[in-house]
């Protein structure tokens, strides 16, 4: 997996939740969460767009088997991808928003771009 941050969680629980995430950004194109989630959402996002764009067998298990929705996935292959085929690498953004009012934890959006 790409990065080390364990954002202070088990390995079962981070795991679960960066898929969850990496899905919502590819379902809605943009999420707001805390600056580090969002630096390790996207090291995976980039890498599920890097795999997708060799449109093989491999790649299509590879993507099915972290990405949590199905239809999802699907539109990962069938407009995602294609739309990045020329470029190699940076897909997404992350744009600082400023701290949270409850624990001022510094929050930021992430989106494809």
């Amino acid at each position: 997996m790409p990065g080390t941050r364990k954002l202070g969680r088990s390995t079962d629980h981070r795991r679960a939740m960066l898929r969850a995430m990496v899905t919502y950004l590819l379902e809605n194109g943009k999420i707001e969460t805390t600056v580090t989630r969002a630096k390790e959402v996207r090291a995976m996002t980039e890498k599920m767009i890097t795999t997708a764009k060799l449109d093989n067998l491999h790649s299509k298990r590879q993507a099915y088997s972290f990405i949590t929705k199905e239809d999802v996935a699907k539109k990962l292959f069938d407009d995602i991808a294609p739309k990045y085929k020329d470029k190699n690498g940076g897909y997404t953004r992350i744009i600082k928003i400023g701290p949270r009012r409850g624990d001022a934890a510094e929050m930021a959006i992430i989106e494809l771009v």
